[in-house]
C-alpha cells in the first residue's frame, strides 16, 4: 500500500488553520450584542448593489419603486439610497476576491442593502474559482438567516422559510481539501449558537405571526454529528414554544410533501440547515411562478441584505434580452426591506400591487424574451397599482 504520510500532513495542515478559523468565528458570534432596529434609526441608508448580468436591470426597477414610496423622507435626509457598483465579476476577478476591499468597507457603510444577482464561477466557465459573493457577503456581513416567504392563496400555500446562513455546507465551500487525484474532502459546520439564533428567530416569527406550525428539517438520520446537533437544538428551543406544533422531517421526503397538494397546505414555517434550504426554496418558489418571482432577506445583528433568489442569467445578457428580465424578484425583495426598516404600510402597498400584476389582472406578462413585456414595462405597470 502506497504511503501517504505526505498527503494525510499537508491535508490536516489545512484542517488545523479551517478548525481555527471557525473556532474564532464561534467566539465572534457568541460575543455579539443585541439586534440593530432599523425603525429607530435617526438615519437609515440602503445600499443599491446592482451586481452584474441582469442584476443591474432589475435592481433599477427596485430602485424607482423606493424612490416613489418614500419620497418624503428620502427629501427629508431621513434615508439615503447610495449606490454600489462593485460586484461584477470582472471587478472581483480583478481584484482576485469575492468581495473587493473597498466593496466591503462601502457594504458596511449602509444599514441595509438591496442587491442584485452575482455571477459565481463554475467548471467551464471563463473565469478563475473564487468564492461566491452571496457566500462572503453573508460571512462577512454575518447574515445569519435567510427568509423566504412563498404564498400561493388559490392553493392554501403560505410559507416561510427560515435557512441559516452561515454555515452547513457552504460557509467553507471553497475550502475543501484534494488530499490526493484520487480523494477530495469538504467541510460541514454547525455550532451552538450559528443554530440557536436561526431556530429563535423562526419560532419568534411564528409566534408574532400566529403561526401554530414550525418544522425542522435536516438529514439527521445520516448526517448524525453536524445536522443531528441542528435537530437537537432546535428540538430544545421549541419547548420555549408550548403553544406552536413541531415537527421533524428528513429533507428528502419533505421535497416530497411540498408536492403532495393533501399535506402541503398543512405547512407553515420551516427552520433548515443551509444547503437544505438553498435547495427547498427554490422549489417552493416554483409554486408562486419560479425563482424570478421570488425575492429573500438576510438578516443578521447589525447588517441585512435583501436580495432576488435567482442568478444572473448571463445567457440573456449574451443574447441582448436583459431589458426583457422579470423584475419581480427583486421587487419581492423590497418589499421585505421596505417591511424590515419599519416601512410596513409601504411593503403592503407594494406587495399589493405585486398580487395585482402578478396573479390578478395581468395585462402584462414577462416572458424574458420580446414576446413579453420590458422589465421597465412591468415595473411602470406595478407602480401603477400602488
Amino acid at each position: 500500500m502506497q504511503d501517504y504520510k505526505t498527503q494525510i500532513d499537508a491535508a490536516l495542515a489545512h484542517y488545523e488553520k479551517l478548525l481555527k478559523s471557525q473556532l474564532e468565528r464561534v467566539e465572534r458570534i457568541n460575543n455579539a450584542g443585541e439586534a440593530v432596529d432599523c425603525s429607530k434609526l435617526d438615519k437609515i441608508v440602503i445600499g443599491i448593489c446592482g451586481g452584474d448580468g441582469i442584476g443591474p436591470v432589475i435592481t433599477a426597477a427596485s430602485r424607482k419603486v423606493i424612490e416613489y414610496l418614500l419620497a418624503d423622507e428620502i427629501k427629508a435626509g431621513k434615508i439615503e439610497l447610495r449606490d454600489i457598483n462593485g460586484l461584477t465579476i470582472e471587478n472581483r476577478v480583478a481584484h482576485n476576491k469575492a468581495i473587493p476591499d473597498d466593496v466591503l468597507e462601502e457594504l458596511k457603510s449602509c444599514n441595509v442593502i438591496l442587491k442584485g444577482p452575482t455571477t459565481t464561477p463554475r467548471a467551464g466557465d471563463p473565469w478563475p474559482n473564487i468564492e461566491s459573493a452571496n457566500v462572503a457577503m453573508r460571512r462577512e456581513l454575518d447574515l445569519f438567516a435567510n427568509v423566504r416567504p412563498v404564498k400561493v392563496p388559490d392553493k392554501g400555500i403560505d410559507w416561510t422559510f427560515f435557512r441559516e446562513n452561515t454555515e452547513g455546507s457552504y460557509v467553507v465551500g471553497s475550502c475543501g481539501i484534494n488530499v490526493t487525484d484520487d480523494l477530495a474532502l469538504d467541510f460541514c459546520v454547525t455550532t451552538t449558537e450559528g443554530t440557536n439564533r436561526i431556530a429563535r428567530l423562526a419560532f419568534e416569527y411564528a409566534r408574532k405571526n400566529h403561526y401554530d406550525r414550525v418544522s425542522i428539517v435536516t438529514k439527521a438520520n445520516i448526517i448524525k454529528t453536524t445536522d443531528g446537533k441542528f435537530l437537537r437544538i432546535c428540538e430544545e428551543m421549541a419547548k420555549e414554544y408550548p403553544e406552536i406544533n413541531t415537527d421533524e422531517w428528513f429533507i428528502d421526503i419533505m421535497t416530497a410533501k411540498l408536492v403532495d397538494e393533501k399535506r402541503r397546505t398543512d405547512f407553515k414555517v420551516f427552520i433548515l440547515p443551509n444547503l437544505y434550504g438553498d435547495i427547498i426554496t427554490d422549489e417552493a418558489a416554483e409554486f408562486q411562478g419560479g425563482v424570478g418571482t421570488a425575492g429573500s432577506a438576510n438578516i443578521g445583528k447589525k447588517y441585512a441584505m435583501f436580495e432576488a433568489i435567482h442568478g444572473s442569467a448571463p445567457r440573456m445578457v449574451n443574447e441582448g434580452r436583459a431589458k426583457y428580465a422579470d423584475p419581480c424578484s427583486m421587487l419581492r425583495a423590497t418589499v421585505l426591506m421596505l417591511s424590515h426598516i419599519g416601512k410596513q404600510a409601504e411593503a403592503d402597498r407594494l406587495a399589493r400591487s405585486l398580487d395585482i400584476c402578478m396573479f390578478e389582472e395581468k395585462r402584462l406578462k414577462i416572458t424574458g424574451r420580446d414576446t413579453g413585456a420590458t422589465c421597465d414595462q412591468f415595473s411602470e405597470y406595478v407602480m401603477e397599482k400602488l
